[in-house]
């Protein structure tokens, strides 16, 4: 078996490092976010890939390392840039759509569980989008590992095309999520236009917050810097940079006899080569942008930032404290989980 293509390699210099502020008693968080793309649907070696870009951002001193939205094994790309992806019953759909279903990572499996030992032997936290199978259903989700702990966010609103392929998920997994440094969480792309999604994050009162996306474009990064002024927190905005060529080196590095399922990839034009064009930032909690990375760039992007400023701004600010008027608005979270299957006995 010939070995398979190895994920583009940032140098080891990787990024500016930028630092906000500073004081003696002032918790410090250096943040690395990883927009180098996976081996595209090779879901074994990417893993190998993730783990050398943690190694690398870990030696390099950060403390959380996020990577983008579905990085694992590669966001379905098709879906956007394909024609003939969304007709019932297309054969290149079906085949493209297993290959994909067999190489997504169930939480339980040896792929999580390698990232939560990186996690704990490099001392880490590790975010990671993933395209998490369930039974025979693909949910989009974030998985946060830290020494002895993991969390998980699944996307509830699949966009537009994403239907086709990701299920819905339910409130449950809308709960706090504790840091050593303060409080923490997530959404994944467009939830991030979802009002009450972002209320329901906000009453956490983060300090820092992951948006997961597929790039970072204008939007999503206006969006990002919205979303960090009204929760007065820190935001790690996540995105990856992909080309055509990638896509079928990936594929092709599984050597399996998909004829059709590499036709549906042959579907995106020719000169759509450039995909995905990375974009990641980190937006302070007054929505200034502290570091972000240039259009294509495939380097690791890097951070220093100093979490006493966080209270600040809740001086002005606080949209679930003194200025949410909760005489007038009242936000009720269903967190419970919906299997759809109940046994009673």
């Amino acid at each position: 078996m010939a070995p398979p293509p190895v994920c583009a390699r940032p140098p080891c210099q990787s990024g500016a490092r930028t630092i906000l502020g500073r004081s003696a008693t002032m918790p410090m968080i250096s943040i690395s976010i990883i927009q180098s793309p996976p081996v595209f649907l090779n879901l074994p070696a990417s893993i190998v890939c993730a783990e050398r870009l943690i190694r690398e951002a870990a030696g390099n001193g950060a403390d959380v390392i996020v990577f983008p939205e579905a990085w694992l094994p590669g966001y379905p790309v098709w879906l956007d840039d394909a024609p003939g992806s969304a007709l019932f019953g297309h054969k290149p759909a079906e085949a493209l759509f297993r290959v994909l279903l067999h190489n997504c990572p169930e939480l339980e499996g040896r792929e999580i569980a390698r990232l939560a030992a990186l996690s704990a032997e490099l001392s880490v936290e590790i975010v990671m989008g993933i395209q998490e199978r369930r039974g025979s259903s693909i949910f989009n989700t974030v998985v946060r590992l830290t020494p002895g702990r993991r969390d998980i966010h699944r996307k509830m609103m699949p966009t537009h095309n994403e239907r086709l392929i990701w299920a819905a998920a339910d409130g449950s997994t809308l709960g706090p999520w504790p840091g050593k440094y303060g409080p923490v969480g997530a959404l994944i792309c467009w939830e991030h236009w979802m009002p009450l999604a972002r209320a329901a994050r906000h009453q956490h009162g983060q300090v820092l917050h992951f948006a997961l996306w597929p790039a970072v474009t204008e939007l999503h990064l206006l969006a990002s810097r919205h979303y960090a002024f009204e929760g007065q927190c820190f935001v790690a905005a996540a995105g990856t940079v992909l080309t055509r060529s990638q896509v079928f080196d990936g594929f092709d590095s599984l050597e399996t006899d998909e004829p059709a399922a590499r036709a549906m990839l042959e579907a995106i034009p020719a000169e759509r080569e450039l995909l995905k064009s990375g974009g990641s930032a980190i937006v302070g909690p007054d929505a200034t942008i502290i570091a972000a990375a240039g259009q294509h760039d495939t380097l690791t992007l890097n951070a220093v930032i100093g979490t006493d400023i966080v209270a600040e701004g809740r001086l002005y600010l606080d949209t679930v404290g003194h200025y949410s008027r909760p005489d007038i608005f009242e936000l009720q979270i269903d967190m419970r989980e919906r299997p759809g299957l109940r046994t009673l006995i």
